[in-house]
Order: structure tokens, then C-alpha cells, then sequence
């Protein structure tokens, strides 16, 4: 039987939480990605806690108009290196949570990188 897509990508997510931790130092930038909108989260992995959240849910809340694409990833991706920024983090290890590393995923990554994180 073959595994669907879903399972597919947790097997990837497994195999890649084996080599990507997050530290105080280097936290763990995340990336989720649904069918509605894309969130992103900064995660101190030694603490199991979350140091920063950002998502397309969250900003159109605060008013500005973003969809679910490439154009709202790359905004998440700069407001959550403007909230690290904030934190004090300048680095961080890049988690693609076992998506392909291409479309809004990449996007986050784009944003955060023009946003000032260095990966």
C-alpha cells in the first residue's frame, strides 16, 4: 500500500528533526503550511518553548489584507524576522517541516532573510 501524501511528508519531518535542533542561541525557524493560510514559528527546542509566531491568520487580523500565497508568505516571512528581531535573535536553523523547499515555503524563507535573519 502506498503511504499518501501526508504520511509521505511526516516521514520526511521525522528524517529532518533528526538533524535540525533548536538552541538559545540558534532557534529553530519552522514553517506550517495548510490550505488556508501559512504560519511560522521561532522555537527554542533545549526549552521546548516558543519564542515567536507568525501567520497569514494573524496578519489579516491585525488589518493587513494577505492571502495564502506567495505574496502573504513572504510577509510572514518578514514580520517574523521583525518579532526575532525584536527577541534579540539574529540566527536561526531553518525547519521545512518535510514540505519541498519551493512556492510559499520558500517564500517565508525569502521574507525572513530580507527581514534581517540570517540562516
Amino acid at each position: 500500500m502506498q503511504a499518501s501524501k501526508n504520511q509521505a511528508r511526516h516521514h520526511r519531518k521525522i528524517r529532518i528533526r533528526k538533524k535540525v535542533n533548536g538552541t538559545a542561541q540558534r532557534p529553530r525557524l519552522v514553517v506550517f503550511r495548510s490550505n488556508m493560510h501559512i504560519y511560522a514559528q521561532i522555537v527554542n527546542d533545549k526549552e521546548g518553548s516558543v519564542l515567536a509566531a507568525a501567520s497569514t491568520l494573524t496578519l489579516s487580523r491585525q488589518g493587513t489584507a494577505v492571502g495564502c500565497n506567495v505574496g502573504g508568505a513572504t510577509q510572514v516571512g518578514k514580520e517574523i524576522a521583525r518579532l526575532a528581531k525584536d527577541k534579540g535573535i539574529g540566527k536561526v536553523v531553518f525547519d521545512r517541516n518535510g514540505y519541498l523547499y519551493h512556492g510559499r515555503v520558500k517564500a517565508v524563507a525569502d521574507g525572513a532573510r530580507e527581514g534581517g535573519l540570517e540562516f
